[in-house]
């Protein structure tokens, strides 16, 4: 599953947009998208969500142009896929100044816009490492991007991910050495939490982007803190 940022105020154009990705996935199995449309830039970068894919982004705005969005977006976020989405080609040139990826002029066709997407696409898997974790007879493959905390209950490992939650066999001292560079800290005796999904961090207390909260035990609150800063310092919390 992809997420998708769509920062767009003409109906006409979303809709546009919509079909493409919808006729996207029918053509290319194993595709899916997790579309959020935002209809001016404000409401998408206040307050900022970052766990976007990919964005398309319009130029002309209400509130705040497309350009200055996107170098909002950048102070926020340098890892999104960033796709410019308008009718104003000499702007969209620009975008080397915010590191976008392409740009889709209005009115746009499906092959153009496909083959744009499928470019988006090839960098956003190559970011994305997948774990394969045992199942009872079986195993299976899950992206650490979609994975926000791991936790252990009763001798399993509980994967929580953004499609729900997976259950295997592990033990959270081995999955903890097994994803050590990727982002993954132990805030807890019980957690394991992706750097990626943290919104906040106050007190004892460590936010995710879903809302979900999670204790920083004692033992592990200065480690916690020293890999999250360090985490931070490499671009690994998008």
């Amino acid at each position: 599953m992809f997420t998708v940022a769509m920062v767009e105020d003409d109906e006409n154009a979303a809709e546009r947009l919509r079909g493409c990705l919808t006729r996207y996935e029918r053509d290319h199995a194993g595709v899916a998208f997790d579309v959020t449309e935002f209809r001016e830039p404000t409401g998408f970068l206040e307050p900022y969500r970052a766990s976007w894919d990919i964005v398309f982004m319009d130029i002309e705005m209400p509130n705040m142009d497309g350009m200055q969005a996107a170098r909002r977006l950048r102070e926020l976020d340098s890892e999104t896929i960033l796709i410019f989405v308008t009718n104003m080609a000499q702007f969209a040139a620009k975008g080397y100044e915010v590191d976008a990826l392409d740009y889709i002029i209005k009115p746009f066709s499906y092959p153009d816009f496909e083959r744009k997407l499928t470019r988006a696409l090839k960098l956003a898997q190559a970011d994305g490492e997948s774990l394969l974790v045992s199942q009872r007879g079986s195993a299976r493959r899950i992206a650490l991007r979609d994975i926000s905390y791991i936790e252990i209950r009763a001798h399993n490992l509980e994967y929580h991910t953004d499609s729900g939650t997976i259950s295997a066999y592990g033990s959270l001292q081995d999955i903890e050495a097994r994803l050590s560079g990727s982002g993954f800290i132990r805030c807890g005796k019980p957690y394991l939490v992706s750097s990626r999904h943290i919104a906040q961090v106050a007190g004892d207390t460590v936010t995710l982007t879903d809302g979900t909260q999670l204790p920083i035990g004692r033992a592990y609150r200065k480690s916690f803190l020293l890999a999250l800063a360090e985490n931070l310092g490499n671009d690994r919390v998008r």
